[in-house]
């Protein structure tokens, strides 16, 4: 099993311009901690959708208190409420993919806190693998949590007194906007409660171009 602190220590002494993206839930929340604690000014990106639920929101607002983040919020220059209702598509396109492809453009390193576990589309997630805008850069993203199970995620959290977001408390498995997340529909699966179980990804995870040699990552520095 890859040594996820040991990763991450590997990964920040290489990085010129190292960010983490954070939608604030558990697993996100552990590797901002593990990352602040070697890069306490690492940049911390939030997709701010207009969507989140109000819990979400303060929950944000009270870790980046607590820790003194270098919180990023990125927004959608012309945001849309309500748009899910007519694409759910649409509305991750114009509230998630644009607003944080664009400003990848700016890092080399992107830290995620994605997990196999999460979800079947995750399963073969790796731990380091290019990603390339569309603008042609291509940056390493890096998954040092990958292998961790929820437990795990949340022992790390009881260990280090890291208070979570409320919302698990209510039975969320996997929490994004408040009109496209509901309690989980599959037990076995911890994203089923997203998008009324009719997809399991926004499209911020999905490359956006083909690499043509995938075994071929970007230097950090």
């Amino acid at each position: 099993m890859t040594d996820a602190a040991q990763l991450i220590a590997d990964e920040l002494a290489e990085a010129a311009a190292p960010c983490v993206t954070s939608s604030f839930q558990a697993e996100c929340v552990v590797l901002v901690d593990m990352l602040r604690k070697i890069r306490p000014d690492i940049p911390v990106l939030f997709l701010d959708t207009v969507h989140h639920f109000a819990e979400t929101y303060r929950y944000r607002d009270e870790i980046a208190q607590r820790w003194d983040l270098n919180l990023i919020n990125l927004r959608a220059e012309e945001p849309v409420p309500g748009l899910w209702q007519q694409s759910t598509t649409d509305c991750c396109g114009r509230h998630k993919v644009g607003p944080l492809f664009a400003a990848l453009n700016g890092y080399d390193v992107w830290f995620t806190g994605l997990r196999r576990e999460q979800s079947p589309t995750r399963a073969n997630l790796a731990h380091i693998e290019p990603f390339a805008l569309s603008s042609g850069k291509v940056l390493r993203k890096v998954s040092p949590l990958a292998e961790w199970t929820t437990r795990e995620v949340w022992q790390y959290a009881k260990a280090n007194q890291i208070p979570l977001l409320p919302l698990y408390d209510r039975g969320y498995t996997s929490i994004g906007c408040e009109p496209c997340t509901s309690l989980p529909l599959d037990a076995s699966d911890q994203r089923s409660g997203r998008w009324g179980g009719l997809k399991r990804e926004c499209g911020i995870h999905i490359q956006p171009v083909e690499i043509k040699d995938a075994r071929t990552l970007p230097s950090a520095r």
